[in-house]
């Protein structure tokens, strides 16, 4: 499939296309944002006169079927990507899903058979896989500067919500039929997605996930071991009703370590016997757009692939099934 240019419809065009992902499509070249969607007509009307966008739809199957719409970028709760997919798909459209990809690891397949059967890509929003910061921390990693890799650890944890100890309406992120579980599917996915991209797939995974606090069903606290196809060991904390805020990831070798945040702008740190080195990245200011050029280049004919797609995002469902149902 080669495109002269990629004409973008977003259905769901809720916050996260706000200044994550939607101006991204119009500011890539050889990218236009033609299209948007969303139940209700009036945000959806609004939002396309606020971002310069020609047409706005109630109805995703009218987006989807509109021949000036090229590929279609789905960025609603996980809950409804596999069936807008399948649509997208028969379609005979590209796809571009946000994460985590599916509500589990069945749906995930389901959706890479469909785009399979139909020869459209499947892309998903695993943006951190072209950012610099990310790069920069495959590269350490390719060239050995910490020797040959040992294990990794993971580290999140966060406040609740005052809303939610409150017991106000719980937000989508925090009900399992719309997003698989509760804040570990919805944050903990990017940390398993880029460490497959730093390490390789994981092959074994063991863990526990109890909900402690109490404010909701769905798990608020997961701890797992895993193992990768490489070797490498890995442990992940993760706990959504601590008294502060912490996310640190650090990767031990066998002449370092490397020490990065998955959400925080704080440097990477690069730690041998010689001494430390550090390298600070600014945030893009939309965080998709290096996903997004990648997608682009890869639809118009340029020699590039797209780091992120439905097999590696179905991983990182595959490892989110093990560790996070309870």
């Amino acid at each position: 499939m080669k495109l002269e240019k990629v004409r973008w419809g977003i259905i769901g065009c809720g916050n996260v296309t706000e200044v994550k992902s939607g101006p991204a499509f119009q500011k890539v070249e050889n990218s236009e944002l033609v299209a948007v969607m969303r139940r209700n007509g009036e945000l959806a009307k609004d939002y396309a006169e606020r971002h310069n966008v020609p047409k706005w739809y109630d109805d995703a199957d009218a987006l989807i079927q509109d021949p000036e719409v090229d590929a279609v970028y789905i960025a609603t709760p996980p809950g409804s990507h596999k069936e807008y997919t399948l649509k997208v798909a028969a379609a005979g459209k590209p796809v571009y899903v946000e994460k985590p990809m599916a509500i589990d690891f069945a749906e995930c397949n389901d959706m890479i058979a469909a785009c399979k059967a139909a020869g459209v890509p499947l892309y998903v929003a695993y943006y951190r896989r072209a950012q610099p910061r990310f790069l920069k921390i495959k590269e350490l990693l390719d060239r050995k500067a910490i020797g040959d890799v040992r294990f990794v650890s993971s580290t999140q944890y966060q406040k609740t919500a005052d809303e939610v100890k409150k017991g106000e309406e719980l937000p989508w992120r925090l009900q399992p039929a719309m997003s698989g579980g509760g804040l570990f599917y919805d944050l903990a996915s990017h940390t398993l997605d880029i460490l497959d991209f730093l390490l390789g797939p994981i092959k074994d995974v063991h863990g526990i996930a109890s909900n402690q606090a109490g404010y909701y069903q769905a798990e608020d606290i997961v701890t797992g071991t895993y193992r990768f196809d490489s070797g490498v060991h890995g442990v992940g904390n993760w706990c959504f009703a601590a008294f502060e805020n912490v996310d640190v990831n650090e990767i031990v070798g066998s002449e370092g370590k490397i020490t990065f945040s998955t959400f925080g702008d704080d440097p990477v740190v690069l730690t041998t016997a010689t001494g430390e080195q550090q390298w600070k990245f600014d945030r893009p200011q939309h965080v998709q757009q290096p996903l997004v050029t990648m997608m682009v280049e890869e639809l118009t004919g340029v020699d590039t692939k797209s780091p992120s797609t439905g097999e590696n995002g179905a991983r990182a469902n595959w490892v989110l099934d093990k560790l996070g149902k309870h």
